[in-house]
């Protein structure tokens, strides 16, 4: 019998932790939530100050019965789930069914997941903040109230299967107004004149681009509007010397950036690594709950990755400066430690995220790690190195030139001292991004100029240009646009962009994110009768609301009585609206079925598909084919992507597929271009498996096949052949039946 039972909620979890207790503690996992709201109906009683009808979640009773067991066997039971509120509510809903009294000292938590710090903890455990999970029960039942009377409302006056919530909804209306303020735009021209000059004949040539006029002694800057004021410059200085008028040297120095809070961490990772917020999550959770290490068992490698907080313990600073000193030397550290500063709206709960040890480097650790565990492990780790380093000193150089009474503008850049920059291995970074000069339309390398100098003219580049609108959002921008504006925390915001996604109210087009009609229709529907929902001060205000609530300056019953009246009555009054109609995009092509309706593309569950506007009286569907990059292997003819609502995966055919003649080619996996088996001299596919691409044989008959997934994926090759071939017959049916969805009730 174990004296002590720890509770954590994953086996990961439970596994690193079991390494640093000795044989009288025994760690056990409730793997996540064991309670909560019901599915099937709305679980708070409005009428006895939102009291929640919590319930065993479905396939729990069997984790719950074993810690009850578990529990009866030991001495003394502690919870040691994350330190976040979702982490202190999994801690108070086990201390309810296990019957432990929360105010007594049971629970434990750390930030990160090591020997000192464990049992530091288990030294000094403390009562169940019930300020924190109050916020955390606050915050489930404000979005039961929203998503469970809301999200009907849609379902009768947009369309089934929708749902609404505080985030979602105003992160929604985020990608929608951006949208709108691109369709609003209206571009201008403007031009560009560059002239490439050289020192002396034998000299490369270097940029300088037009930048104003010399008036009265003074360089005054102006804009070329259009091609004959740029012709006219041409003109005026083509027979013109060019002489250095002035030359401006500085020097400056440039800071390093704080180490990761949440939502940066996300940022860069989408922006440098190509990661979705959701999967960015997905492997730090991964780095945090410990991975197995061959000879050393399991072990985190970075502290908890929910926080907005830049703050870190002395220690790790002092670590951080310690591997830098052996790493680059003393004149790469600054004089003291460096401390960042919090944003006002910081809750500070929690450090930054930074490496757990520091003896274990990302070189160290990269034959032991995944691909993407390590790439992320990386980023983590020069972060945080860098933020404790020195700044860089960065030589800069503006250059004026005169060309008559024009005036062209040349600005280069220099490291001085690398400082921070050292640990990226490059020269020069910018200070926002961290991105490469190459990367970031860097300054030039100028050669050395003086006052006076006469320069050669080796050509004039004139180039239109116009004005861009504003940018969509990508994944990384619009988890920027939120924790700038307050909405969501940062336990919120991969969910929130994964659940916009999977409710097609936004489509993630390449890198960026767009509007769907569906979004489109349902945001401006909640703008006119929920203002408040899709307000973005009305919901960083709730959201600071709440966090009232976990300091304990506010009563969590007080403030859904403030919400809940005003937002029944709008459902209410919402009841009587017409139906909200989805636009439509018209592909400009009659209905070949009923010859009257016009062909539209329309959103379903599993993409766009092409629909006869006169549903539901003609059911005509068929695909959107999209054009792939590749050729047939088999006639050279183009590829297409199709869908396959059967099987749900996309497939590839050629695009004389039904033209006469007919190419049979059809596969689930790309062909590779050019290239043949070795073995039969059939066409080679990329073949994707578990996240892993590899070559295989087209041809499912070639003896390569299995010997290659065996090698390549340790699985026997036969077997995951002998799926379903794609047709065509069945990947593009000429009618398509309604999928019903599953009624989902929260926002």
């Amino acid at each position: 019998m174990s004296k002590n039972l720890v509770i954590v909620e994953s086996p990961a979890k439970a596994k690193t932790i079991g390494r640093y207790l000795g044989r009288d503690f025994r760690i056990t996992a409730s793997v996540g939530h064991i309670r909560d709201l019901p599915a099937s109906k709305l679980g708070v009683d409005v009428e006895n100050q939102y009291k929640p009808q919590y319930t065993t979640m479905k396939g729990k009773e069997k984790v719950i019965r074993e810690l009850k067991e578990m529990a009866e066997q030991s001495d003394r039971v502690l919870i040691a789930t994350d330190p976040d509120r979702e982490g202190e509510a999994i801690a108070w809903h086990l201390a309810h069914i296990l019957k432990m009294d929360a105010g007594s000292p049971c629970r434990i938590s750390f930030n990160e997941i090591t020997e000192s710090a464990v049992r530091e903890a288990v030294a000094h455990p403390r009562s169940i903040d019930q300020d924190l999970f109050n916020s955390q029960q606050a915050r489930r039942i404000l979005d039961r109230l929203v998503g469970y009377e809301l999200s009907p409302l849609l379902w009768k006056k947009v369309k089934k299967g929708l749902s609404a919530g505080r985030v979602q909804s105003v992160a929604t209306r985020l990608v929608v107004e951006r949208e709108r303020e691109i369709d609003a735009f209206k571009p201008e021209e403007y031009w560009l004149l560059s002239a490439w000059l050289k020192p002396d004949s034998d000299a490369s040539s270097f940029r300088s681009r037009y930048h104003g006029q010399l008036e009265n002694g003074k360089i005054k800057k102006k804009k070329l509007t259009n091609g004959d004021e740029t012709e006219a410059v041409i003109s005026s200085v083509r027979d013109q010397a060019f002489t250095v008028y002035e030359v401006t040297k500085k020097k400056r120095q440039r800071q390093p950036a704080p180490p990761f809070t949440t939502s940066t961490l996300q940022q860069e990772a989408a922006r440098y690594l190509g990661y979705s917020s959701r999967r960015t999550m997905q492997i730090a959770q991964q780095l945090y709950e410990g991975i197995e290490l061959a000879g050393q068992g399991s072990i985190s490698l970075v502290t908890y990755i929910r926080t907005d907080s830049v703050r870190v313990s002395g220690e790790a600073a002092e670590a951080a400066r310690m591997y830098i000193q052996d790493t680059f030397g003393t004149d790469y550290l600054p004089r003291v430690q460096r401390r960042y500063k919090n944003k006002s709206s910081s809750q500070d709960a929690h450090e930054a995220i930074r490496p757990a040890h520091f003896d274990m480097s990302p070189n160290q650790l990269q034959a032991k790690l995944s691909n993407e565990q390590f790439r992320l492990y990386r980023l983590i780790w020069d972060k945080f190195v860098a933020s404790q380093m020195a700044a860089a000193e960065i030589n800069t150089v503006t250059a004026d030139i005169l060309a008559g009474d024009v005036v062209f503008r040349s600005q280069g850049e220099s490291v001085a001292f690398p400082g921070y920059l050292a640990q990226y291995g490059v020269q020069l970074v910018d200070q926002e991004t961290d991105k490469k000069p190459e990367e970031n339309g860097g300054k030039d390398q100028l050669p050395e100029l003086s006052k006076d100098q006469e320069l050669m003219l080796d050509r004039l580049e004139p180039e239109q240009k116009f004005t861009q609108p504003p940018a969509r959002y990508t994944e990384a921008s619009l988890i920027k646009a939120m924790e700038e504006k307050g909405i969501g925390r940062p336990s919120t915001y991969a969910p929130t962009i994964s659940t916009i996604l999977d409710r097609l109210y936004v489509d993630k087009t390449g890198k960026y994110l767009i509007p769907t009609e569906l979004g489109k229709a349902v945001t401006g529907m909640l703008e006119i009768h929920f203002s408040n929902i899709v307000d973005v001060s009305f919901t960083a205000r709730m959201e600071a609301d709440l966090d009232t609530v976990e300091s304990g300056e506010k009563d969590w019953i007080r403030l859904l009585d403030e919400f809940y009246p005003t937002f029944h009555q709008q459902i209410e009054d919402a009841s009587t609206i017409d139906r909200v109609k989805i636009a439509s995009t018209p592909t400009g092509e009659k209905c070949p079925e009923c010859e009257t309706g016009d062909l539209v593309i329309k959103e379903g569950r599993f993409g766009k598909f092409i629909a006869c506007s006169n549903y539901p009286d003609c059911k005509y569907t068929r695909n959107i084919e999209n054009q792939v990059n590749g050729k047939c292997p088999l006639c050279g003819s183009g590829l297409l992507s199709r869908m396959s609502y059967k099987y749900k995966k996309s497939f590839f055919t050629c695009d004389k597929q039904g033209s006469d003649p007919e190419c049979p080619f059809i596969s689930w996996d790309l062909p590779i271009e050019g290239k043949k088996c070795d073995t039969c001299g059939s066409y080679m596919v990329l073949k994707r498996y578990r996240g892993r691409s590899f070559p295989k044989c087209g041809n499912r008959d070639c003896p390569t096949n299995e010997k290659k997934v065996k090698k390549e994926t340790g699985e026997q090759g036969k077997s995951s052949d002998k799926k379903v071939e794609p047709t065509a017959k069945k990947a593009a049916p000429k009618k398509r039946k309604t999928a019903v969805r599953k009624k989902k009730t929260d926002g």
